[in-house]
């Protein structure tokens, strides 16, 4: 199963961060909208990430809810029918909530760095180190910490939960 390693954390200067991921970004920025729907699920977390009218991904993965680097073991599946997944994933799993946001993605070396502007949230930033099939959970760990010092990322902003984990907080859920 494909697996990451991540850490979110909160932003205090969305500008100055955008600046340094593009610095060490080996691609131009991609903008992306995107609005997840979250379905409720035994197990870790099941979302449909919509990128477009026609092209969404459904998005399984488990992850502990640890702030700093931890795996996330996750499986993807593309669909060009969004609106028709959706309503049948509601109808047989009820949903969760939803999450909307800009993403903007930079991409350095094995490593998807995502800075996030959630609706109702705020600022955010994501790391995702793509683990190749060879590396150890140690080394995927150390990808990750290197990249928070070069992006000034503090160990108080780290986050632990997802997104849909804050906004439910936060509407008292």
């Amino acid at each position: 199963m494909p697996a990451n390693i991540e850490i979110k954390a909160r932003v205090r200067d969305f500008a100055g961060l955008k600046a340094r991921a593009e610095s060490l970004s080996d691609t131009p920025v991609e903008i992306i909208p995107q609005v997840d729907t979250f379905f409720i699920v035994p197990r870790g977390r099941l979302k449909l990430r919509e990128l477009a009218a026609d092209r969404a991904q459904l998005v399984w993965y488990a992850r502990s809810d640890a702030a700093g680097p931890k795996r996330s073991d996750y499986r993807i599946h593309e669909t060009g029918d969004p609106e028709s997944l959706k309503t049948s994933l509601a109808l047989a799993l009820g949903v969760r909530g939803v999450v909307k946001k800009i993403r903007y993605l930079y991409l350095s070396g094995q490593t998807r760095i995502h800075l996030d502007d959630v609706e109702g949230l705020g600022h955010f930033m994501e790391l995702e180190v793509v683990m190749r099939p060879e590396q150890t959970e140690a080394e995927g760990r150390a990808v990750a910490e290197s990249l928070m010092k070069e992006l000034d990322i503090a160990p108080e902003d780290l986050l632990d939960g997802a997104y849909m984990d804050m906004l439910e907080k936060n509407s008292g859920k």
